[in-house]
């Protein structure tokens, strides 16, 4: 039995091994990368991953980042195909095939098919010069000559290249399409990262009468009335016209009270904080939390294109939406 210092040395040199092999894919990229990217791009229909035995498994994982990141994308078994599953492919899918030796006989037997209904081929391999490479469309090589693994039998750095590749593949063609925050996001509703990217601030403020709102020329301690009535620990102030001019949150009662300002005879215009920040209704939820933790405040006041006060939220609200 080992002690564990052979194993922090056995990791180090996997972990060496197999970042000496992503670094060197920088190399392989050429004309045929290029020419993937712009199959895919101008795909009519799907993009069909298939692979066997550990390069499979890559495989559905490059599918489902594909199919998240805006290029619809499905995972099919070589071997099932050869049973069946070849009537998901048709003419106006691209096939990207994965394949270290590039010999895999499951996915060898399929390739005439592939050819006869005239789907593009996309293969990633280790042999430039094997059947696989010499019959895609655009070959894409990995050019892993040794593994990870001591034995140089399990597939490690090979499939560590082919799930870089394939995220490369993926970002490229997100960013051709300009694939946004908001489509990531309904790709994912759910969990904390859809609410963060799809709920707006309309979806989470108090509205109507649940709105702290008091007039300027109000006295301090019925303003506390107000937003003592509507928990929001704090309230919104407006001019005559109804348009917010300023804001009174706990802090600034702390303040008053440290002045020791005479709640009952000063004017809330006395005390509020002027020129407070304000957030749009059609804002993402998550960039109320970033204005908050940055300007270090915990509500915001909701304005209109005319500084109307239309709505109010704090923390609190976007902890209980799952925002944070």
């Amino acid at each position: 039995m080992n002690d564990t210092t052979d194993f922090i040395a056995s990791a180090r040199r996997t972990i060496t091994l197999e970042a000496d092999a992503v670094s060197a894919l920088n190399q392989h990229l050429d004309a045929d990368f290029v020419r993937a990217c712009e199959l895919m791009l101008n795909c009519k229909g799907r993009i069909i991953v298939t692979g066997m035995g550990k390069s499979g498994h890559i495989g559905r994982k490059i599918a489902a980042t594909l199919a998240s990141t805006g290029t619809p994308a499905f995972f099919v078994h070589p071997g099932e195909a050869s049973h069946g599953d070849l009537g998901m492919f048709t003419h106006n899918d691209v096939v990207l095939a994965l394949s270290n030796s590039g010999e895999t006989g499951e996915i060898v037997t399929i390739l005439p098919l592939i050819k006869r209904m005239n789907a593009p081929l996309i293969s990633i391999t280790a042999n430039a010069s094997s059947t696989l490479s010499r019959a895609a469309d655009a070959d894409l090589h990995i050019g892993v000559d040794k593994e990870a693994c001591p034995l140089n039998l399990a597939p490690t750095s090979s499939t560590t290249t082919q799930l870089v590749l394939g995220d490369a593949l993926a970002i490229a063609l997100l960013e051709a399409r300009g694939f946004g925050a908001e489509d990531f996001a309904f790709s994912h509703p759910g969990g904390s990262l859809g609410r963060r990217l799809l709920l707006k601030v309309e979806n989470v403020m108090h509205t109507g009468q649940d709105v702290p709102v008091v007039g300027e020329a109000t006295l301090l301690q019925d303003a506390l009335m107000e937003v003592t009535r509507k928990r929001l620990g704090m309230t919104a102030i407006v001019n005559a016209e109804g348009k917010l001019c300023g804001i009174f949150t706990d802090g600034d009662l702390r303040r008053a009270i440290d002045q020791e300002t005479d709640l009952k005879s000063t004017l809330i215009r006395d005390a509020m904080t002027a020129n407070c920040t304000t957030i749009h209704a059609d804002a993402l939820a998550a960039e109320a939390v970033q204005i908050m933790q940055e300007r270090k405040i915990s509500a915001l006041v909701v304005v209109d294109e005319h500084q109307l006060p239309v709505g109010a939220l704090n923390m609190h609200d976007m902890l209980k939406a799952g925002v944070i």
